[in-house]
């Protein structure tokens, strides 16, 4: 790798598995000390352990990314450690079934459901941005995790789509408020991303639709989007900032005729 973050010190959330996972990865094998953080200490920990087996510098850390106590706790741990943090990517999303798996038809919608999805994908976002900057030098880089969820409708996941969306227009606010300390925030909206717990999670049939959906083969991979995170964090993107970059195989690049069809099917 090409060294782009020697000497700096990165933090990513929901890096215990997925795509968190990657950037944590990716980002270690390029230079950077990483705070691995997730709500699951298992998972927090095998990412960091496998960065360290590959020659790499991580801390694993534990938290609930909506509990401003919390955060503040583990930005603290990271700094005694490493000193500040010149890199954070807010990756961290709730996509249990106990939550995400009930966010379908609005009039039959917990609003708990709604309640716990905005607490996680945007108060989470907002947390981290607020207890890292303090200890961020200028010049330092965010990437903000929001979804092409949240750039067209859907007919379910109104709190996931409405929350990613949410963070489109934070995301140009942080950038917006410290710019001037050269300090710069974006945002990145992948598509599917073909995991093995998303693999698990959809039928044959929905995965049919997906693939119909793209304009390319293939679909996005958890290193695709870890390659345009640190891209995005790295001094070869100094002159972005407030942006959203859409990582998606061509997904929203056409009329989503499959999808129309299938709405006009529904009984």
């Amino acid at each position: 790798m090409s060294g782009r973050f020697d000497g700096k010190v990165a933090l990513v959330t929901g890096a215990g598995s997925g795509i968190g996972a990657a950037c944590a990865a990716r980002l270690a094998a390029e230079g950077a000390c990483v705070g691995v953080l997730d709500l699951r200490t298992a998972g927090a920990r095998a990412t960091a352990a496998s960065i360290r087996a590959r020659g790499g510098t991580a801390m694993a850390l534990t938290c609930d990314v909506s509990d401003d106590k919390q955060v503040e706790e583990a930005v603290a741990t990271l700094v005694t450690s490493f000193g500040r943090v010149d890199v954070l990517h807010s990756n961290a999303a709730v996509l249990d079934h106990g939550v995400y798996g009930r966010d379908r038809e609005l009039e039959t919608l917990d609003v708990a459901v709604w309640d716990r999805t905005m607490e996680v994908n945007l108060r989470g976002a907002m947390l981290m941005v607020k207890h890292t900057v303090p200890v961020m030098p200028d010049g330092g880089a965010m990437v903000l995790t929001s979804s092409v969820s949240a750039l067209a409708g859907d007919t379910v996941h109104a709190a996931y789509g409405a929350s990613k969306a949410a963070l489109l227009g934070f995301t140009r606010y942080v950038a917006t408020m410290y710019g001037a300390r050269g300090i710069r925030c974006n945002a990145v909206a992948p598509a599917l991303v073909l995991t093995p717990a998303a693999e698990r999670a959809l039928t044959p049939d929905q995965l049919a639709v997906k693939q119909a959906e793209r304009l390319l083969p293939w679909a996005c991979s958890v290193d695709d989007v870890a390659s345009l995170v640190a891209f995005l964090c790295s001094d070869e993107a100094r002159c972005l900032t407030g942006q959203t970059l859409v990582i998606d195989s061509g997904t929203l690049a056409h009329r989503p005729q499959h999808a129309v069809e299938r709405w006009r099917s529904r009984p």
